[in-house]
């Protein structure tokens, strides 16, 4: 599972940042000015790169991550670690049910109740989800961003992105500043130097397909760089499709790895609304 790429990769981008970028007062960045107890003027590129590098040091974290759409709703919750050793530890309910997200070091299963586990790499992440039909095509990318270093948007946008400070609100009993980027698909996803020239051709075709030309997303960002909530906006043909990441740094994975047939879930635990889903962008 790619990890966030060093921030001192984006030093240089940095020192243009101060000067280029429009500078947000980040009064809930826990920085201060040396000779007074005011807040410094910090670049919204700079707060970013500063949380996702922040939580690729930890080294995993607790998501809850909900997805909406046309289509319908999917949802997960888990762990997830990165590193020396990657592993994800996730309970998924989508179109199919509710099963379980097991990953460790590239090799993945997602079980259902009553059905057989399937099983892929990370290469083939993708065609796990229920809307690939089998095929290891690209299907939205739902899987992989479930596996993915959640502060992964924040570098990208980041480094592709227009940004925009939106001040701060309330969110889990402190005041946080939230970040709004919005990017061209190829420019986000041309800044992303963990996709190969294939994938990242297979990726834009997608997008193009579904009618979608712009990524949006929002970032809420606590004291000390704390990334807590990545929120992301897919807008195509079919409608828009948000998808919203909670996130608790340095959440300790699960000690052992999934049982080779899932939990059973009472019938009432799969919403009416995703029992209907199909294909998303």
């Amino acid at each position: 599972m790619p990890a966030v790429r060093p921030a001192a990769k984006g030093a240089a981008l940095l020192l243009l940042a101060a000067g280029l970028t429009a500078c947000s007062v980040l009064a809930v960045s826990g920085d201060r000015t040396p000779v007074s107890d005011r807040p410094t003027v910090r670049p919204p590129r700079q707060v970013l790169l500063s949380a996702s590098q922040r939580l690729d040091d930890a080294g995993g974290a607790r998501v809850t991550v909900v997805r909406e759409g046309p289509a319908g709703r999917r949802s997960a919750d888990g762990t997830l670690s990165w590193g020396a050793s990657d592993s994800a530890e996730l309970t998924v309910t989508d179109e199919r049910g509710t099963g379980r997200l097991h990953g460790q070091d590239g090799a993945l299963e997602l079980g259902y109740p009553g059905a057989a586990p399937r099983t892929a790499d990370r290469s083939g992440a993708e065609s796990l989800d229920p809307a690939a039909a089998g095929a290891a095509g690209w299907a939205g990318g739902w899987i992989t961003g479930l596996l993915s270093n959640p502060g992964g948007p924040a570098h990208t946008m980041a480094l592709a992105g227009r940004l925009t400070p939106l001040g701060g609100e309330e969110l889990n009993g402190g005041t946080v500043a939230r970040y709004r980027g919005t990017a061209p698909v190829a420019d986000y996803f041309g800044a992303d130097e963990g996709l190969s020239p294939a994938r990242l051709t297979e990726v834009l075709g997608y997008y193009e397909r579904n009618g979608v030309e712009t990524l949006d997303y929002e970032f809420w960002v606590a004291p000390g760089d704390r990334l807590l909530r990545v929120r992301s906006t897919v807008r195509g043909t079919a409608g828009a499709v948000v998808t919203t990441t909670d996130i608790a740094e340095g959440a300790e994975p699960a000690a052992e790895p999934l049982p080779a047939e899932p939990l059973p879930v009472e019938p009432s635990a799969v919403p009416s609304a995703v029992a209907s889903a199909g294909r998303t962008p």
